[in-house]
């Protein structure tokens, strides 16, 4: 269990960053969750290297990566990444997320996705997030929907997963939409 301070809380989730004290129990969350994940991300081990590389990789400007986790126990129930931050006239970033297996379903992704928008748009300062999806993840879609995105367009053979280069819907948000879902949301 992390002792990690949260950067914001909902009801039931709360934010934080993630940290090296997370490795063991995201290696196993990622490693229950590997059939519902592979269709979407690939097969993936979550080798200490990996997860190194990725700790490093949020330690640079352009990249945020946090845990969403229980409030009572701590214990994790999503990922979320802002990567690709680009500062100057767009004060954007690309959203790249994960739920696990055990979890799906609760609705603690809505919640927890939700904050680290409010944290991305008021304490990081972005103007716009966006998030690339395949069409055929509906749970993904949804999920982008009820926070408030609006589709952009489509990005035909967008990334390589699994072998094969994979089409993408590209969904966004920006800080004033986020807010106004937000209220939506609350009432």
């Amino acid at each position: 269990m992390a002792t990690t301070s949260h950067l914001l809380q909902g009801p039931r989730v709360a934010i934080r960053r993630v940290g090296r004290q997370d490795y063991a129990e995201l290696s196993v969350l990622q490693q229950e969750s590997t059939e519902m994940l592979r269709r979407w991300l690939g097969a993936r081990e979550m080798t200490v290297e990996a997860f190194e590389s990725s700790l490093a990789r949020f330690e640079q400007p352009t990249h945020e990566g946090f845990v969403i986790c229980l409030r009572d126990t701590d214990a994790i129930v999503g990922g979320v990444n802002i990567n690709n931050i680009v500062r100057g006239s767009l004060q954007s970033g690309t959203l790249g997320y994960t739920s696990y297996a055990s979890t799906t379903g609760c609705g603690y992704m809505t919640e927890g996705l939700g904050l680290v928008l409010q944290f991305a748009f008021d304490q990081l300062e972005l103007h716009r997030l966006e998030a690339n999806i395949q069409p055929d993840n509906t749970s993904s879609l949804n999920l982008v929907k009820r926070l408030g995105f609006q589709r952009e367009g489509y990005s035909a053979a967008f990334q390589f997963i699994n072998d094969e280069w994979r089409d993408h819907e590209r969904w966004a948000i920006t800080a004033g939409t986020a807010q106004k879902a937000n209220h939506k949301i609350e009432r």
